[in-house]
């Protein structure tokens, strides 16, 4: 009869597959790499197979180990799941979300505090990624992404924006009657990976104004973040997804100096893989993350949208 590796082992195996790295694991579970090293070489002899490369010191998953580690990551969850339902108070639910960088900076951790007094505490670790995420490497519960990247895990689409011009209050007794013409513009550039978000050239189109050289000059970041925060302070006009804005509109920051708006092409989606759906903590944060998103995507601050595609 073949022996089963022990489970010290198999957590030796999920906890450096996970991190990357045997001394990460060791750390993880207060014990040495030497002996996670000999509990992972003990697992590969009961099982037959190798499930690292060891090359230059450093530790590759082999085909077996990329397999083992999903069932695995799973598994774990499950007996941590049983372990707090059965300890109570004891044991607080973990809960690790993934969202746009700009998302992480600003709107959602003010928000989380709101999460948490209605559903209780929790171990939450709020990640802010660019696509593609390593969903089963880093654990990751859920993740709210900029279009459907995700179609291997399940995947909904929970909420369309469109994009404002926006500045400050004081920018704004700027503008002359033909518009925005004169003012200064913020761009935002997600940048070659990214996907592409609506240029103020595409917003000049849309209203049917011919945009001329100008229009290239001025501020340019990154983040949608940061381009909200240079129009808030008051160096010149953004496009500004209404999520992000929506706040700063309605406590007086940013006024729209213009009605126009732009929708964008793609919808805010949530993905959330199998082996985290059924937990009531994942349940419920999905649950009001879409209110959220809903809620600020309606902001009555926003106006009437008269966008255009």
């Amino acid at each position: 009869m073949v022996a089963l590796p022990s489970l010290r082992g198999l957590q030796a195996f999920e906890a450096a597959a996970r991190t990357g790295s045997f001394a990460a694991a060791a750390d993880e579970l207060s014990v040495s790499a030497a002996a996670v090293s000999q509990l992972i070489r003990t697992v590969e002899e009961q099982l037959g197979r190798k499930l690292f490369h060891r090359v230059n010191r450093r530790a590759v998953l082999t085909e077996a180990g990329v397999e083992m580690l999903p069932r695995l990551s799973m598994a774990f969850r499950e007996i941590g799941s049983v372990a707090r339902d059965v300890g109570g108070d004891a044991f607080r639910p973990r809960l690790v979300i993934s969202v746009p960088p700009s998302m992480a900076m600003g709107w959602l951790s003010e928000r989380l505090a709101g999460f948490v007094a209605g559903h209780g505490a929790a171990d939450i670790s709020l990640r802010g990624d660019d696509d593609p995420v390593p969903f089963d490497h880093e654990l990751i519960d859920i993740r709210l992404s900029y279009g459907p990247h995700y179609r291997q895990h399940p995947t909904e689409e929970i909420v369309r924006d469109t994009v404002y011009p926006v500045c400050a209050p004081t920018l704004s007794g700027a503008t002359r009657s033909d518009g925005l013409a004169g003012l200064p513009l913020i761009h935002t550039d997600w940048g070659p990976t990214g996907a592409s978000f609506p240029s103020w050239r595409n917003w000049f189109e849309a209203a049917g104004s011919e945009p001329d050289r100008a229009i290239q000059r001025g501020l340019s970041a990154n983040s949608s973040r940061a381009a909200l925060d240079l129009a808030i302070s008051g160096l010149g006009v953004a496009l500004a997804q209404g999520i992000y804005c929506a706040q700063a509109l309605e406590d007086g920051r940013l006024v729209r100096p213009v009605a126009r708006s732009l929708a964008l092409r793609q919808p805010y989606c949530l993905t959330i893989p199998e082996r985290s759906a059924r937990r009531d903590v994942v349940a419920a944060f999905r649950e009001w993350l879409i209110g959220e998103c809903r809620r600020t995507v309606g902001s009555p601050a926003l106006g009437a949208q008269s966008s255009e595609t």
